[in-house]
C-alpha cells in the first residue's frame, strides 16, 4: 500500500508537528485485554515441530505485518516538522541480558519473517548480545554512560539535536535519526507485572510502544456462555504527532484478527 506524502503530511500533522515537544507531552495511551487462548495453542503446536516461538515473538510479527498492510501512517517520524515514512519496517525488542540488565535487539524488515526465521533471528540477536556484540543503539547506551556528569547531560543533548531536531544522520560513527526502528515491543508479564506503559525516549524517533502484560485466566462470555480463557493486556503508548484515535483503532482491530487466527502468519507476506 502506498501513501502520497501530502496524505502522510495532513494539515494536523504539520499543526501538530509545531505545537508538540517530542516526546514529553504528545503522548497517546491505550491499552485492551486481548484472549490468546488460540494463540497459544498455535504456539505449542509451534514448538512441537521445534520452532522455539514466544508470545513475544508473535506479537513483534504481527505489529509488523500491521504497520505494512492496515497502518503504513505508523511507519514514520517527524523529520524536521514533517512526517517522513521510514524505508523499512524494524522493530526493537527489549530483552533481559546477563544478570537482571535490560536490552534490546533491532530485527531489520520484521514484517518480512515468518515465524520461525523471526524466532531464529531473536534468537541469535539475543545470544549476541549477551557475549557482548550489541547493536549500535546499546553500544551508545554504554558509552554514554561511561562519561562523567554534567558532560553526560551536555552530549545527550548534543545528540538529541543533531539526529532527532535536526534529523542528520552520520553512519559512520553509528549516529541516525532513525536507529531505533519503527515500533518497540517489551514483555514485561516474564517479570510478574500485570500491566504497563513504556516510555517514548527523546532519543529515538520511535512513535509506537507496545507492552505485554502477564498472561492469566479470566471468565469470558462467549456465545451466552461463561468460558475460562487465556488472556493478557496488550498496552500501547503513542506519539500522538504521527498517530491519532483511528490510526490506533485500526491497529489494535488487526492485531486481534490476526491472534484469533494465528496461521496466516506461517507463510511469506
Amino acid at each position: 500500500m502506498k501513501t502520497h506524502s501530502s496524505e502522510l503530511n495532513t494539515d494536523w500533522r504539520k499543526v501538530a508537528s509545531s505545537i508538540y515537544r517530542k516526546p514529553r507531552d504528545s503522548k497517546i495511551y491505550g491499552s485492551v485485554d486481548i484472549d490468546i487462548t488460540e494463540l497459544e495453542t498455535f504456539i505449542a503446536e509451534k514448538r512441537k515441530q521445534g520452532v522455539k516461538t514466544t508470545l513475544t515473538h508473535l506479537i513483534t510479527l504481527i505489529i509488523g505485518r500491521a504497520l505494512r498492510e492496515e497502518v503504513p501512517e505508523l511507519n514514520t517520524y517527524i523529520k524536521r516538522g514533517k512526517v517522513v515514512r521510514r524505508k523499512n519496517i524494524d522493530a526493537m525488542v527489549s530483552v533481559l541480558l546477563k544478570g537482571d540488565e535490560m536490552g534490546s535487539v533491532k530485527i531489520e524488515n520484521a514484517d518480512q519473517l515468518t515465524v520461525s526465521e523471526l524466532s531464529d533471528v531473536i534468537t541469535d540477536k539475543i545470544r549476541q548480545s549477551r557475549q557482548g556484540d550489541e547493536n549500535s543503539t546499546m553500544r551508545s547506551k554504554h558509552l554514554l554512560s561511561s562519561v562523567a556528569w554534567p558532560f553526560r547531560n551536555w552530549i545527550f543533548n548534543l545528540y538529541k539535536i543533531v539526529t532527532i531536531d535536526w534529523g542528520l544522520s552520520f553512519p559512520w560513527v553509528n549516529l541516525s535519526s532513525d536507529s531505533f526502528g519503527s515500533y518497540l515491543v517489551s514483555n514485561i508479564g516474564t517479570l510478574g507485572l500485570d500491566t504497563g506503559y513504556g516510555a517514548l525516549l527523546p532519543s529515538s524517533n520511535v512513535s509506537v510502544v507496545m507492552i505485554i502484560g502477564k498472561v492469566y485466566k479470566k471468565p469470558v462470555v462467549i456465545n451466552d456462555e461463561i468460558l475460562i480463557r487465556k488472556v493478557f493486556t496488550l498496552s500501547a503508548t503513542l506519539d500522538h504527532r504521527v498517530v491519532d484515535g483511528a490510526h490506533g483503532g485500526k491497529l489494535f482491530r488487526f492485531i486481534k484478527f490476526m491472534i484469533k487466527n494465528p496461521q496466516l502468519l506461517d507463510g511469506k507476506p
